[in-house]
């Protein structure tokens, strides 16, 4: 072999290993960047957008409704019924039951006693009366002066039995 027919032998085999090079490089580069730019904004952002569009609407809608209904709920049923309950029942209850005990202690007492009162008036003048003409027809005593004696045993007894019953009633 003549070395002009090797060196121009070795420009072919030199620009094939070039071009059997720069080839691949240049149609994996091309290949693969379009490749990856089409799978990374279309496919990736619609496969992604979708997928996350979907959980975040679905399963977050349901999930933080089925939370939020449920912590409502229990919260709101829980503590607000407690705290009602407690407040209805301790501080009603206790308050009516004051009042009505202390209403009802003191308007009873004020009407039994008074009711005794009346009925002692009445039974005191009616045994005066009833004594002083027993007095006067009996012992042949004056009117006035049986009827003095009467009145003043009648008064001594009311007085007596309107203190008896006030403290003891």
């Amino acid at each position: 072999m003549t070395p002009a027919v090797s060196s121009g032998q070795s420009s072919e085999s030199t620009s094939l290993c070039l071009f059997l090079s720069i080839y691949p490089s240049i149609y994996l580069f091309i290949y693969v960047s379009l490749f990856l730019f089409i799978y990374l904004s279309i496919y990736l952002s619609i496969y992604v957008g979708l997928f996350l569009y979907i959980y975040l609407s679905i399963y977050l809608s349901i999930y933080l409704s089925i939370y939020v209904s449920l912590f409502l709920s229990i919260y709101l049923s829980i503590y607000v019924s407690l705290f009602l309950y407690i407040y209805l029942s301790i501080y009603l209850s206790m308050s009516v039951c004051f009042f009505i005990s202390i209403y009802l202690s003191i308007y009873l007492s004020q009407s039994v006693s008074t009711y005794f009162r009346i009925k002692c008036i009445f039974i005191n003048l009616s045994l005066s009366l009833s004594l002083s003409l027993s007095l006067s027809l009996s012992l042949s005593l004056s009117l006035t002066f049986s009827l003095f004696l009467s009145l003043s045993l009648s008064i001594y007894l009311s007085m007596y039995l309107s203190i008896y019953l006030y403290i003891y009633i």
